[in-house]
């Protein structure tokens, strides 16, 4: 995600009143902020749901209609997201 310039610091505010509720959402087993180390308006969370069922339900739930809104309103540019799958994991 990436913010209009200064607009990072008010999204590590929000994301902090929103992360537990995020991940204590049914299904949601893992979820982490990274910050980019050149732009430090640019976000990406990264996320592990039990399933696509679970990601879905988090989508339209009151939560994310609360969070989602709020976010994307403090955008420079429209978000990417992506739902992956491991393919290889190494110790």
């Amino acid at each position: 995600m990436a913010f209009r310039p200064g607009e990072g610091e008010r999204f590590l505010e929000l994301f902090e009143g929103w992360r537990h509720r995020i991940r204590s959402f049914p299904g949601c087993h893992h979820l982490a902020l990274w910050r980019d180390t050149a732009d430090p308006d640019v976000f990406f969370t990264h996320s592990h749901w039990e399933g696509e069922a679970d990601l879905e339900r988090y989508r339209t739930s009151d939560v994310f209609a609360e969070v989602w809104p709020t976010v994307k309103a403090l955008f420079r540019e429209p978000a990417a997201a992506w739902s992956v799958h491991e393919e290889v994991r190494m110790p």
